[in-house]
């Protein structure tokens, strides 16, 4: 396969197992900066990349120790919440302990999967113009109620590059609105990472080329929308990636066709989460290994110090190295 993604710029390794945490600075209560609290690192790094010195940002989860998925908020989380002028969420039931938080807030509230295409109730999005921000901005502001596990709906829209053009644009605009004067200021910083995104966008594009459709094992869902974006095949069989998102045990039939699936030579590269999984996911991982397949591992939050435009690029690059090997 041709190695021609363009902004492939960070030297690539064997997997991308990427840990660690954004800067979580103690609320100051200066009324000089607008206070943000995210849900994970990866939404509070955006946050202090388009805010810059208009804002000071805690991100209650930045470790990979963390699930968000079960993590128990504590008595500084909440209030962190109450605090805020400015609260990001993932939604979709990912990260559903900030929907107890927000209870007596009135904060603005930014709920990054609402932003996405597959989002259940979705309009879509113009294609030339992305002027939909502050319509779904304040669609998450309106719902304080709680967000479930949305059967059917992968709610890991980070590796989406086109929902975060739209969730980079809303973060710009809800700043604005608190801000009004830092607003150029906002919109000139998120049309840099629009240009990274719509960058990835390209790549992706230009993999999916080149990959003409690979067949590839996911074992949890988090990659699927980077491997759907690459024109992928996922030939996971039903209910493996499931089971181990929800921490359950995969049932034995299940077990045994994953590991036909991966015996029988078909499958290109196995995706997995680095963050999760189990004794079955461990099984899959061996045997890949045994049968020379790369496996290239997903972590759901930033590592210490790097930007989410470098995580990205090292994802896709580490996931076109694997397809190329």
């Amino acid at each position: 396969m041709k190695k021609s993604v363009s902004a492939f710029a960070l030297a690539s390794v064997s997997a991308v197992v990427l840990a660690g945490c954004a800067s979580s600075p103690e609320a100051s209560g200066s009324d000089d900066v607008i206070q943000v609290t995210a849900s994970t690192n990866v939404y509070g790094s955006l946050v202090e990349q388009i805010g810059g010195d208009r804002v000071e940002v805690t991100s209650i989860i930045s470790s990979a120790s963390q699930d968000p998925h079960s993590y128990e908020a504590s008595a500084r989380d909440r209030l962190g919440i109450q605090n805020a002028d400015l609260v990001i969420q993932n939604g979709g039931g990912y990260d559903a302990f900030i929907d107890t938080l927000l209870e007596g807030s009135d904060a603005h509230v930014l709920t990054a999967a609402e932003y996405s295409h597959d989002y259940p109730g979705a309009d879509g999005h113009d294609e030339e113009e992305h002027d939909h921000a502050d319509e779904h901005a304040h669609q998450a502001e309106e719902n304080h109620e709680g967000h479930d596990h949305i059967e059917g709906f992968n709610e890991h829209v980070w590796f989406d590059p086109h929902t975060m053009i739209h969730v980079v644009e809303g973060i710009a605009e809800e700043l604005g609105e608190i801000d009004p004067d830092g607003k150029a200021e906002f919109t000139a910083a998120a049309d840099e990472i629009i240009g990274d995104l719509e960058g990835f966008e390209a790549d992706l594009e230009t993999l999916a080329a080149d990959a003409n459709g690979a067949p590839v094992f996911i074992t949890e869902p988090l990659p699927g929308y980077i491997a759907a974006a690459a024109g992928l095949i996922d030939v996971t069989p039903e209910g493996f990636a499931e089971a181990v998102e929800e921490g359950g045990d995969v049932a034995p039939a299940t077990l045994l066709d994953a590991l036909e699936v991966i015996d029988g030579g078909e499958v290109k590269v196995l995706l997995t989460n680095a963050q999760t999984g189990g004794s079955e996911t461990q099984r899959v991982e061996a045997a890949a290994e045994a049968a020379g397949i790369p496996v290239v591992a997903f972590t759901e939050l930033l590592e210490d110090g790097s930007s989410y435009a470098e995580w990205m690029r090292v994802a896709i690059q580490n996931l076109a190295d694997a397809l190329d090997s």
